[in-house]
């Protein structure tokens, strides 16, 4: 894999940055992928189209990345370039996506129910996220 180098920006630069980065990859997929991804996110087609319009100032909300990059099937280095430039857009919030920076992964997949509608399905997703990674950071801080 490539050693690709991010260089340093100020947020706004790096903002528009990963704006157009994901704006380039989602038009590398197939027709239909902005409806997929707004239906994942339980959101409207329109703020797919803000958050990946690098001249307006609209971001991808943190919890909303890693249900991208599953759903566009980002590649490692994809999904590592555009995190370099999200954290560097958003110094403020310290987001941690460990299960998608490292090549040892272990993945566990939990099986929810159908729900009629998306936004309940994506609330409850994050919040399975959201527990399982601070039981990982209690078991790191008990070795």
């Amino acid at each position: 894999m490539s050693d690709v180098r991010t260089p340093v920006m100020k947020p706004a630069e790096a903002l528009r940055a990963y704006k157009t980065l994901l704006r380039e990859l989602i038009n590398q997929r197939p027709s239909g992928t902005r409806k997929r991804i707004a239906e994942a996110l339980g959101t409207h087609r329109s703020f797919i189209s803000q958050v990946t319009n690098p001249s307006l100032k609209v971001p991808l909300p943190a919890q909303h990345v890693e249900e991208l990059f599953r759903v566009c099937h980002f590649s490692v280095e994809e999904k590592r370039q555009f995190l370099a430039l999200y954290r560097q857009a958003h110094p403020d919030r310290p987001v941690r996506f460990a299960d998608i920076e490292t090549d040892d992964q272990h993945v566990i997949r939990i099986v929810v129910p159908p729900f009629k509608s998306a936004r309940k399905r994506a609330e409850v997703e994050h919040l399975i996220r959201e527990f399982a990674a601070r039981i990982i950071d209690l078991s790191k801080n008990t070795q």
